[in-house]
């Protein structure tokens, strides 16, 4: 089954290498420890952005995605992957996406912006249930990350908006309504980057109602 090209498995590849001079002597270090370090960072950047400090914010936010993915990079530098430790990275970076918007909107205190703020959530949510299904499915007909050749501990279906797009997506968030000083910008941003979101849920649904049947098929054959 043809599969499509993610951004992300190219960029991880570049990431690893970027960071390999800083996490090869971090062999002491548990990758599990790095993580939750990133959680503390991003809470304290959610903090800032609830209490409108957007400068403070977005260096926490920016210092966040850099301590997310020195955790993997050491556990793929010095051996010490788990499927604990992707289960956990995945868990605690969806808490700060999912808080991020919250706290932007409390920043602004506008009812308009609770509910751009709700909304997109919602959708993250929806989106979560159709990566993480379809992923536990490509696992059980043995066509996921293994199969794939990927470096992570669970396939993630492709879709529109993965996990580069969302780090740019969550950067404007930060920028762009300062840049112009229009704290309206942020409701646009959080609307445009749901339509996006939904396109990946759509995407899959077509995808897997394409692809499931073959794999299944392909199983009852071996």
């Amino acid at each position: 089954i043809n599969r499509d090209v993610m951004l992300d498995r190219f960029l991880r590849t570049f990431k690893d290498g970027f960071l390999y001079p800083l996490c090869k002597p971090l062999s002491f270090v548990s990758p599990n420890t790095i993580t939750v370090l990133a959680l503390l960072i991003g809470i304290a950047c959610c903090f800032e952005a609830a209490n409108g400090r957007d400068n403070s914010a977005l260096g926490l936010w920016a210092l966040n995605r850099i301590v997310d993915g020195i955790d993997g990079t050491i556990a793929r530098l010095h051996n010490k992957q788990s499927d604990f430790g992707g289960y956990l990275d995945m868990l605690l970076d969806t808490v700060i996406y999912a808080f991020v918007p919250v706290a932007l909107a409390i920043g602004q205190d506008t009812p308009s912006a609770y509910l751009a703020a709700g909304i997109l959530n919602a959708v993250f949510f929806i989106n979560a249930t159709s990566l993480m299904y379809l992923a536990g499915i490509l696992e059980k007909y043995q066509a996921g990350a293994a199969a794939q050749g990927e470096k992570t501990t669970i396939t993630f279906p492709v879709g529109l908006i993965e996990g580069t797009e969302t780090i740019l997506f969550f950067s404007a968030f930060f920028v762009v309504p300062k840049m112009f000083n229009n704290p309206v910008l942020l409701e646009y941003l959080f609307h445009t980057m749901g339509v996006l979101v939904m396109v990946n849920v759509v995407y899959r649904i077509q995808w897997a109602n394409r692809n499931l049947p073959l794999l299944a098929k392909q199983s009852k054959i071996r």
